[in-house]
């Protein structure tokens, strides 16, 4: 393996791990923040004990995802300095205000809130996590601006060498970064519904403090369901402006080799990994994909072939990766369905609850595959139709870069065992008794 390579298995390794815990975060402060808001309204001190009990989940997950997130920012000095030196004025930027105006905000005021049970009335503390929600979710979106800038770059021009920021207004507010924005943010609650419905169904099968975590099942519930279906809307709208920014990507997705009017799409197809243009097929729906690329099944989609071979990215991983992340979304859709018809009978549908318990890990692969399709997808360039992954590289040494990924990857797994631990140990004993002030 060389150094290219080998830093681009070190900045995924750190990403999966990072985005492990960042969309329970940011769907966990959103239903905190509601619960605390329910306790305010309805003075029922239910909601504040599930405020507590999720709270301290949340927390972890918090902790985790900062320290996995300050590794993510020092890889693009240690590994990518060609990368930074290039574009840093436009990237750095991004990240600079994501921390100055969002994760200063959220780390200010989530001490504010853990340490403020009891010291602060209910208003301010339900407000405190209000500012957490608010601050954390806009972190997403300035982390997300700037990936969406190497996606689809915009608003810069090139001068002595780099490439300069010159309309900061452009890059924020670019079709293809809120479209990022919202299919992101979107997975994250999708995630954090099934992560709560699952801890939920492993009481409620135990018939455990059936009140509370009938509650929290409906609220998981009512954000999976909400979220699966809005995801798969959005999904469509993503794909037809892939056609516009990232033709290569959109032919990649679903092994499109020759340009033609009324693409077809493969129900089940396998790509020949040799990129030769052979594909295995079955179940063709005819113009389907340029109904989702232009709206209009006479126009012709542009296939892989009309590119030359060096800026192909990678069909089979991509074209899997997506498949099975599409698969993943219906899936959604169908169990919460399923659930919206049990809400009233929760305790009484064993093989729901099972079922859901058994789901828990197909949200964290779908985010998984998700990075896949957007990454993956996008090469060999790093920043789309400018700058070459090849050419970002830091000029370190194979065994320096070799040795990092070993390390990262030993740290992670301990550091992932430890957490989800902590957090399976918290779920099964249950919450603590309910109290009637914050």
């Amino acid at each position: 393996m060389d150094t290219v390579l080998l830093s681009r298995l070190q900045f995924a390794v750190a990403t999966y791990f990072h985005f492990l815990f960042v969309p329970l975060t940011l769907g966990l402060s959103i239903l905190i923040a509601i619960m605390e808001t329910l306790y305010l309204r309805r003075n029922d001190p239910q909601y504040l004990q599930m405020a507590r009990f999720w709270g301290r989940i949340f927390l972890i997950n918090f902790v985790v995802g900062v320290v996995t997130g300050i590794t993510l920012e020092f890889q693009f000095g240690t590994n990518w300095a060609g990368y930074s030196k290039y574009v840093g004025d436009i990237f750095g930027s991004l990240l600079a205000i994501e921390a100055t105006a969002a994760f200063f905000l959220e780390s200010t005021f989530i001490a504010v809130w853990a340490l403020g049970w009891n010291r602060l009335s209910a208003k301010a503390h339900a407000l405190s996590i209000w500012l957490v929600a608010f601050a954390s979710n806009l972190s997403a979106l300035w982390i997300l601006v700037a990936n969406s800038w190497m996606q689809s770059p915009v608003g810069y021009v090139l001068r002595g060498g780099r490439a300069e920021l010159s309309d900061f207004l452009e890059v924020v507010t670019q079709k293809y970064a809120w479209l990022t924005i919202l299919h992101t943010l979107a997975a994250a609650y999708i995630l954090t519904g099934f992560f709560v419905m699952a801890a939920s169904a492993y009481h409620l099968l135990r018939r455990q403090n059936s009140g509370f975590f009938t509650k929290s099942f409906r609220m998981g519930l009512t954000m999976a369901l909400i979220f699966s279906f809005f995801e798969i809307v959005e999904g469509h709208l993503h794909g037809a402006d892939l056609a516009e920014k990232q033709p290569t990507k959109l032919a990649a997705l679903e092994a499109l080799w020759e340009t033609q009017p009324r693409a077809p799409i493969y129900i089940v197809a396998l790509p020949s990994p040799s990129n030769d243009g052979n594909i295995v097929e079955w179940g063709r729906i005819p113009s389907a994909m340029s109904l989702l690329a232009h709206h209009d099944p006479e126009k012709p989609v542009k296939g892989l072939l009309d590119f030359p071979k060096e800026d192909r990215p990678p069909v089979l991983i991509t074209f899997l990766s997506f498949r099975l992340m599409v698969t993943l979304g219906i899936i959604f859709c169908i169990l919460t369905l399923w659930g919206w018809a049990r809400r009233n009978r929760l305790t009484e549908s064993q093989l729901y609850l099972r079922v859901i318990i058994w789901a828990i890990p197909l949200p964290y692969l779908a985010c998984a595959l998700g990075w896949t399709v957007a990454e993956v997808g996008r090469q060999p360039w790093i920043v789309y139709g400018l700058m070459r992954t090849k050419d970002a590289v830091s000029p370190v040494a194979t065994s320096q870069v070799g040795g990092t990924l070993v390390a990262f990857i030993l740290l992670y797994t301990v550091l992932g065992i430890l957490a989800f631990w902590l957090m399976a140990r918290h779920i099964a004993r249950g919450p603590e008794p309910a109290q009637a002030e914050v």
